[in-house]
């Protein structure tokens, strides 16, 4: 675990400490993560290469006497009192929804939770697409699991913590945020097949960093676009299966399938799909690439991801338009390309580690000319997932 981390975790003991006066039982951090290629597959069945990076969400617990659950949100200042015998999360757009949506689902499967104490703080932007949700539901879920005394399978609690989130949040997220937080390996990223959730640790080559522009424009992930487009995949494929015996998520349809059968496709549905069906085939091809050390490929898979992201399935903005066409202007860049689900957040960067100052002085002098807005940069390292630790 990296020092920011460690960090981190001193700093929510520290504040718990002043709080309530004594040290949490126990210190739970989360990652979040970057895709590196791979993009609205996950919720087809398809396959997803994420990469768990040193930004994450820190809990401070402690069990209660009685059945409250306590939250202080550090980072809001916020606070929320809940009852553990009568919860009932709502819709409501709290960020308390997902912890609260995580213990409701733990109760559900018949664990027996004693009344909680949590401060909660992170480093990780929201509404960047770095998935600040999934990590602290993951943290949650492990606070929760360790002051009770429960042990449950790592792919148990993920998907937990994905129902959490598309129950309770209301977000129809696919399995990928909570996989790769539960699961990250240092200086690793994770091939997942979204369908079987076999999963393969791939290292990373040396000699490369990772660049990560927030784009000041936030997203809304649950609005009614991210939902859109999952109903588009599923309207594909009920189209698709009155010519294609036994198909049940875009996983199962290949670019063939495409040429043949696409005049059955509403013409957005017939994007939305081709997007997916491409895209499951550049994660392969990308993996295999990384594999034999061929940067270029790898970087040239990326940048035609974020192409078909912007014109296929249409949840790019200008604002990553811009930073994809920047970095792609800098020696030494491999590749680059909008990660998360779009319409906002960030865009990475693979290149060269004796470039990075280059893409970064060159993002700070063009990008805020290009959007009027100053982005946010951060060179990511490849980090493990949940970290538990008594005190």
């Amino acid at each position: 675990m990296n020092s920011s981390r460690r960090e981190l975790e001193q700093s929510v003991r520290e504040a718990y400490v002043e709080r309530y006066g004594s040290p949490p039982h126990c210190l739970v951090s989360a990652p979040g993560r970057v895709n590196l290629i791979g993009e609205h597959t996950d919720y087809n069945d398809g396959f997803v290469f994420p990469a768990a990076i040193d930004r994450a969400t820190a809990i401070g617990a402690s069990a209660r006497p009685d059945h409250s659950l306590l939250l202080h949100a550090e980072n809001l200042g916020a606070t929320m009192l809940l009852d553990l015998k009568d919860l009932h999360p709502r819709r409501t757009g709290s960020w308390s929804n997902y912890p609260a949506g995580v213990a409701y689902y733990l109760l559900k499967e018949g664990i027996t939770l004693r009344g909680t104490t949590m401060i909660i703080k992170g480093d990780i932007p929201r509404g960047a697409g770095l998935s600040s949700s999934a990590a602290l539901e993951v943290a949650s879920a492990y606070a929760f699991l360790t002051l009770n005394g429960v042990t449950m399978s790592p792919l148990d609690v993920i998907k937990l913590c994905q129902k959490a989130e598309n129950e309770v949040v209301g977000v129809k997220c696919g399995i990928m945020d909570q996989f790769i937080s539960c699961l990250g390996k240092k200086d690793h990223a994770l091939l997942i097949d979204c369908r079987s959730l076999a999963y393969e640790h791939v290292p990373l080559p040396s000699g490369v960093r990772l660049i990560v522009c927030d784009t000041s424009v936030k997203r809304a992930l649950a609005s009614s676009e991210y939902n859109r487009r999952r109903e588009e995949c599923a309207a594909g494929v009920r189209a698709l299966a009155t010519r294609i015996p036994g198909i049940r998520m875009l996983r199962d349809v290949t670019p063939g399938h495409l040429m043949e059968f696409g005049e059955l496709l509403d013409p957005v549905v017939l994007k939305r799909c081709r997007h997916v069906v491409t895209e499951n085939d550049r994660v392969t091809r990308s993996v295999n690439a990384l594999r034999a050390r061929d940067l270029v490929q790898f970087g040239s898979l990326m940048y035609a991801s974020h192409a078909s992201l912007r014109d296929n399935y249409e949840v790019s903005c200008p604002e990553l338009d811009a930073v994809v066409e920047i970095c792609a202007g800098v020696d030494g860049v491999f590749g680059a390309r909008m990660t998360g689900a779009g319409f906002g957040g960030c865009a990475i960067c693979l290149v060269r580690e004796q470039d990075t100052d280059a893409v970064i002085e060159r993002l700070r002098r063009d990008y805020p000319g290009r959007t009027g807005k100053n982005p946010g940069i951060t060179v990511c390292t490849f980090e493990q997932g949940v970290n538990v630790s008594s005190v």
